[in-house]
């Protein structure tokens, strides 16, 4: 195989449009994919991309952007989006998705500019579409492959390892997705669980915010598993009554049930506490109405036996979307030269504390172009030796991420407190280094990324956006950012998470930072 300029790794939006971008730009593009294309998280979304409707709408856009990140937003990313969004979303109009003419409403926007097809399943729309568009374009694909390692030179990444294989290349390209399902109960896919951000990590990139991740207010679960019921059912008019049949959300917010989804999340779990349940209704447009709409969700759910257009369904808030990810700047580019991140693997500053619903499908659209512009530009990588792969990870003998992720899951869920972090914190297991002749275990990739989550949520003595403790009830009253990475450490040393505080309003501060940035979290 020769030596391509790009490697992607993933290929939900973010990926395969970068990919066509890179072809586009004249790059030889390889895309790997752990299974079929399209794969990814982005088959999965039910409601949207979201994008100013024109020029006149991007203040509004911003506006609501901001408002949901509740401080925490990067105001040159937020400017950069709404500027960008709409004139990609019309090339995926143009490249074939096949998108309604009407635009819909979701929480936390002030007028309906979600973009939708397929009625209520755009995320397979854009998938299908843009993956046929991919092979057309000659981009190599290589499907049902894992990439175990990346491969740096000089402290530059020059390629990825997979298995036996090495594939060097000029620029690394990461969408691989969040980690929502570091959860045992969530609505991504299953194996959703931050590999690539831990890939990252072992590069020495520097994360970002993994606190935040946001929960979905409206899923209906049935046997351990989440079925996400779209936020666009709210936008259509949706109506949510807790177990005594009282509708609260008017009582707890202006925009009632289209507030931001932080709120919509923890009222709900307010409601379910103190009444028992709370239900989602949509019946009131008729069924016809409702089928045409909403036919996967209504498929969905007639598959576990509930009639979505007949009356009310029981919902709860579930894991749904990562906002923290790996640190980049405005082009996709990490702190460490030659990877690049894109999607909900990155933390460009976007979201903030709260993602706006369907800004993330957008997101990746903006970004993945912008990341092939800066593989792009990327001067050719020159071997100076023979490349070193990043260190593989392992546990001690006897312990599993299924042993542990209970824990997890209960400390860092929608709603956190001091005393439960720590306790978590106190028992977790350790995680070492190795040098790269042992293959790194996802239970031990797993165990590590959830350990910087709860060690970032303690740290985190506020509630903020999709951030809630219970005892910080207030937001500080400064925002900021928490950068994470791992502390260089000698092979069969233990992994350890070393972090540091950045003001927002110093967030274009050097993406390579100083080592004495940083301090240790302890256990």
């Amino acid at each position: 195989m020769s030596q391509p300029d790009l490697v992607v790794v993933g290929a939900g939006v973010a990926g395969l449009y970068a990919a066509l971008e890179g072809r586009r730009l004249g790059l030889q593009v390889t895309l790997i994919c752990a299974g079929e294309l399209p794969g990814g998280s982005t088959r999965w979304a039910q409601g949207g991309v979201a994008a100013p409707l024109a020029g006149w709408d991007e203040d509004a856009h911003a506006a609501d952007t901001l408002a949901a990140g509740r401080g925490l937003c990067d105001a040159a990313a937020v400017e950069t989006f709404v500027g960008e969004a709409h004139s990609h979303i019309q090339r995926l109009h143009d490249l074939g998705v096949p998108f309604a003419p009407d635009r819909v409403r979701e929480g936390g926007h002030s007028r309906s500019r979600i973009w939708h097809a397929y009625g209520d399943a755009t995320g397979r729309a854009v998938s299908e579409t843009l993956a046929a568009r991919v092979r057309e374009a000659g981009v190599t694909v290589l499907e049902h492959t894992q990439v175990d390692q990346l491969l740096l030179d000089g402290g530059r990444v020059v390629g990825v390892g997979v298995g036996e294989t090495r594939l060097l290349t000029h620029a690394v390209l990461l969408a691989t997705g969040g980690y929502g399902r570091l959860y045992p109960v969530g609505t991504a896919p299953a194996g959703t669980t931050g590999q690539g951000l831990v890939l990252a990590a072992l590069a020495g990139a520097v994360l970002r915010d993994l606190e935040f991740v946001q929960f979905h207010p409206t899923a209906v679960l049935h046997d351990g598993a989440a079925l996400l019921v779209s936020e666009a059912v709210r936008g259509a008019g949706g109506v949510l009554r807790n177990g005594l049949g009282e509708r609260f959300m008017p009582a707890l917010d202006p925009q009632a049930e289209l507030a931001p989804r932080d709120v919509v999340a923890r009222a709900i779990a307010a409601q379910r506490r103190a009444t028992g349940q709370v239900t989602l209704d949509i019946s009131h447009l008729g069924a016809a109405e409702v089928r045409r709409r909403f036919p996967n969700i209504t498929a969905r759910l007639a598959q576990v036996g509930l009639e979505f257009s007949a009356g009310p369904v029981e919902v709860q808030p579930a894991a749904h979307y990562s906002v923290g990810g790996v640190r980049t700047d405005l082009w996709g580019r990490s702190s460490v030269p030659g990877l690049l991140v894109a999607g909900e693997a990155a933390s460009v500053g976007l979201h903030g504390a709260n993602r706006l619903a369907s800004n993330s499908l957008s997101e990746g659209l903006v970004f993945g172009a912008r990341a092939a512009q800066a593989a792009a530009e990327l001067a050719p990588a020159r071997a100076s030796g023979k490349p070193e792969a990043t260190p593989a990870l392992s546990l001690p003998a006897g312990v599993s991420w299924a042993a542990v992720q209970p824990v997890f899951a209960a400390a860092a869920g929608l709603e956190r407190c001091g005393p439960e972090l720590q306790a978590a914190l106190d028992i977790w297991p350790e995680v070492y280094l190795h040098t790269s002749d042992k293959a790194t275990t996802p239970d031990a990739a797993n165990v590590l990324l959830a350990a910087a989550v709860l060690q970032a949520a303690l740290a985190r003595q506020e509630t903020r956006g999709t951030h809630a403790r219970s005892d910080f009830e207030q937001a500080a009253p400064q925002a900021c950012h928490a950068d994470l990475r791992l502390c260089p450490a000698p092979p069969g040393g233990p992994a350890v998470w070393e972090q540091r505080t950045v003001p927002v309003s110093s967030t274009d501060l050097d993406l390579q930072p100083q080592p004495n940035s940083f301090f240790a979290l302890n256990k």
